[in-house]
């Protein structure tokens, strides 16, 4: 699987990458064995890029990915994780995670972007996974916390950075606007988008991708799937848009993308993966894999050949915005 570098880092991750969100048990219970069982299928395809966090499943995420890459050579792989929510005991425990994750909440999550707070949770993150080191830190989701994101917390990353103790640094946002002033006005190097760069959304067009290239930046891509609309080969009323019902007109747009799609021998799913490699500065497009079956089904997906003229006729129905660049030709070299 290719390998695509972080501008001006000494950083390079696959193009698809394992995200571990899953296995921290989001929505429902992911047994330990499938979660282990799909971070092996993934390295066996070839993904060496792989990005958890301390909020998915309290910790369980990078408890479980750590254990499953432990054994693997620290030098063949690339894993980030994120700072911002420290995790600390929960003094009023109701019994289950509140946030999403199927985990006892015996532990609750704290806002902090202070140096202390990154210093913290970096640390906490090392003991959970028992790695050495993280490759790359983001910021996970700093949208209230400008001030101390980009005055405290992305100063103390650059330090760590500069010091060689970590290779890349970042920020990861459901938005984009935001996103464009890390790149523009701090030392991040990457950031990690989701959702806002899509068969459906293209409004990264208009701030974060013009800043990535402007400052020659990277880009991951994920939320690709828009919350599951863009997951089937048919999109059906009833399947969710970024967490919500998807509106009636959306899934419309995606039916009638998803027969272009047929006429030019693809589906929509492997589109909706291709489609934010259209743009330069996107290096990687991270899914969430919960099981080997998930894992193989999404390197099917990510293998498939997506021919030039798709995007073409997308632009000339007005099913993608006329600015999306020309493919530029996902590596198969």
């Amino acid at each position: 699987m290719r390998l695509r570098q972080i501008q001006n880092t000494p950083v390079a991750v696959t193009e698809l990458g394992f995200g571990a969100s899953v296995i921290g048990n989001l929505y429902r219970v992911t047994p330990a064995d499938d979660a282990t069982a799909a971070v092996d299928a993934a390295w066996d395809a070839g993904i060496r890029y792989f990005d958890t966090a301390p909020h998915y499943g309290l910790g369980l995420s990078e408890q479980r990915l750590g254990a499953a890459l432990r054994h693997r050579p620290r030098d063949e792989y690339v894993i980030s994780s994120k700072v911002g929510r420290l995790l600390v005991p929960n003094e009023q425990p109701h019994g289950v995670d509140t946030e999403g994750f199927v985990v006892r909440d015996d532990l609750r999550r704290q806002w902090d972007f202070s140096r202390d707070g990154v210093l913290r949770s970096i640390q906490d993150t090392l003991e959970r996974t028992g790695l050495d080191r993280l490759d790359i830190v983001y910021l996970h989701d700093p949208d209230d916390h400008w001030q101390q994101a980009a005055e405290e917390a992305m100063p103390t990353l650059a330090e760590l950075r500069d010091q060689g103790v970590i290779g890349a640094i970042g920020a990861g946002m459901n938005q984009s606007a935001m996103l464009a002033r890390f790149l523009r006005e701090t030392a991040a190097d990457i950031v990690m988008l989701a959702g806002r760069y899509t068969l459906l959304d293209q409004s990264a067009l208009d701030d974060v991708l013009p800043a990535a290239q402007e400052h020659g930046k990277s880009v991951v891509a994920v939320g690709v799937f828009n919350s599951g609309l863009l997951s089937r080969d048919r999109p059906a009323e009833g399947m969710k848009y970024d967490y919500q019902d998807a509106p009636p007109e959306l899934v419309a747009r995606a039916l009638a993308i998803a027969e272009v799609c047929a006429t030019h021998g693809t589906t929509l799913p492997a589109a909706a993966m291709a489609f934010p490699h259209t743009h330069p500065s996107i290096i990687n497009v991270t899914l969430g894999m919960r099981t080997p079956e998930q894992v193989g089904r999404n390197v099917e997906l990510h293998d498939q050949h997506i021919p030039d003229g798709l995007w073409d006729d997308l632009r000339a129905q007005g099913l993608i915005r006329s600015d999306v660049p020309a493919e530029r030709g996902r590596g198969r070299e």
